[in-house]
């Protein structure tokens, strides 16, 4: 009796233990598999992060050494390194009305891309029907063309002799008798482009709306204007907050519309200065290294304020 019982002790003992090795090995070979997928990922990101890191990272690190050097007296162009703090602070002095008018600039862009790009997006999402792969080719358009070009093209539609310019001062709407080489023009060009930049992401949010949702809200609120900004809009904020960020940042240090668009006085732009202190003026690189930084110090705490103020739920 005892000797039988012992045996099926001893055959139930070597069952479990088989077991209890299937489930260890089991357990083993998962996590192999786990740390061959994590390192197959690391693999798939490494390209990605070698090229931020060459043409990003090093040129930004290069850049802010070069904001803090110091020029050698009677020696143009001549540098030597140093932490020369002093040259955020002449640059400010000297071209703070710069840095502000593209804030503006920037600010006014967003703005009036936001009040063209909004109709439209919407017209997109809920009106365009069939026709709206047609739409979205004539939004996508632009980008196939040249942005110097569009620039250039919008400078003969603004030109003094031009439809627009010559209906406008026919009919006594044009105070200073031209559109060119005014703040007009550089927001306008502005605006038109980086007028995608608003609606792709606006249209994006809205035609991921569930229209069952819109349909509710108009039967709880019954005034369409209540529907939409209670209900259509608060859907559509984070394609909004994705549109000004890809439409302020950019505009704000764009310097090809003041440049073809503007004056060189009232209409320079940050970015213009920038551009002509590395390619024109002797000796100008620390300046115009630590205007860059400065512009990407203040865009970047806008944004964060932005953000922290409306959120990034859902952020696309």
């Amino acid at each position: 009796m005892s000797t039988a019982a012992d045996a099926d002790t001893a055959a139930g003992g070597s069952g479990g233990g088989r077991r209890s090795r299937t489930k260890g090995d089991r357990g083993a070979l998962d996590a192999r598999e786990r740390r061959r997928s994590s390192r197959t990922a690391y693999l798939l990101l490494l390209p990605g992060v070698a090229w931020l890191v060459i043409f990003f990272v090093v040129p930004v690190v290069q850049l802010f050494t070069v904001s803090l050097q110091s020029d050698f007296p009677g020696y143009p162009g001549y540098y030597y390194r140093d932490v020369n703090v002093g040259n955020y602070l002449s640059a400010l002095a000297e071209f703070w009305p710069h840095m502000l008018r593209s804030l503006l600039f920037g600010a006014l862009a967003t703005f009036f891309a936001f009040i063209l790009a909004y109709p439209l997006a919407y017209a997109l999402a809920f009106k365009a029907g069939r026709w709206r792969p047609v739409m979205l080719i004539c939004v996508i358009a632009p980008f196939f063309t040249s942005f110097v070009l569009r620039t250039i093209a919008w400078r003969q539609i603004l030109a003094d002799d031009g439809i627009l310019a010559s209906t406008l001062r026919t009919l006594h709407l044009l105070p200073g008798d031209r559109i060119t080489e005014t703040w007009v023009a550089v927001v306008a060009g502005l605006t038109y482009n980086f007028l995608p930049f608003m609606v792709l992401p606006i249209y994006a949010s809205l035609e991921r709306a569930d229209p069952r949702v819109i349909e509710a809200g108009s039967d709880l609120y019954g005034n369409g204007l209540t529907t939409f900004a209670r209900v259509t809009l608060p859907m559509s904020l984070p394609g909004v907050l994705a549109g000004t960020l890809l439409t302020f940042i950019p505009a704000a240090g764009d310097y090809v519309n003041a440049e073809l668009l503007g004056s060189d006085r009232s209409t320079k732009m940050v970015g213009n200065v920038i551009e002509s202190q590395f390619f024109r003026v002797p000796g100008g690189y620390d300046t115009a290294a630590a205007l860059s930084f400065t512009l990407m110090a203040i865009i970047l705490a806008l944004v964060f304020l932005y953000v922290r103020r409306f959120g990034t739920e859902e952020l696309v």
